[in-house]
């Protein structure tokens, strides 16, 4: 069984609600709206998605790592802090 996480599901849904626009020379442009200032631009589709992809990977990590306010993306709440258990627990 694939084993999935939090990181690789957040960036799945966000890239669910990517909008893609092709511009008058032809190339593309794609964004995220609930991810503001999530844009990159591609002479084709697939490499504007590709550039989309990494922009995106950069601001979550930027994002996480200056604590902003990143948006919840279906269930999933980048914002909450981690559960810790002591360590005696283990």
């Amino acid at each position: 069984m694939a084993r999935q996480y939090i990181l690789s599901e957040y960036l799945n849904e966000a890239m669910a609600q990517a909008v893609y626009d092709k511009l008058e020379d032809g190339s593309f442009a794609g964004r995220i709206p609930s991810c503001k200032g999530v844009i990159a631009f591609g002479a084709t589709l697939r490499e504007c998605e590709d550039e989309l992809r990494s922009t995106l990977e950069d601001w979550i990590w930027l994002g996480l790592k200056l604590g902003h306010s990143l948006p919840v993306l279906g269930s999933i709440d980048l914002n909450k802090e981690p559960a810790r258990e002591p360590v005696d627990a283990v």
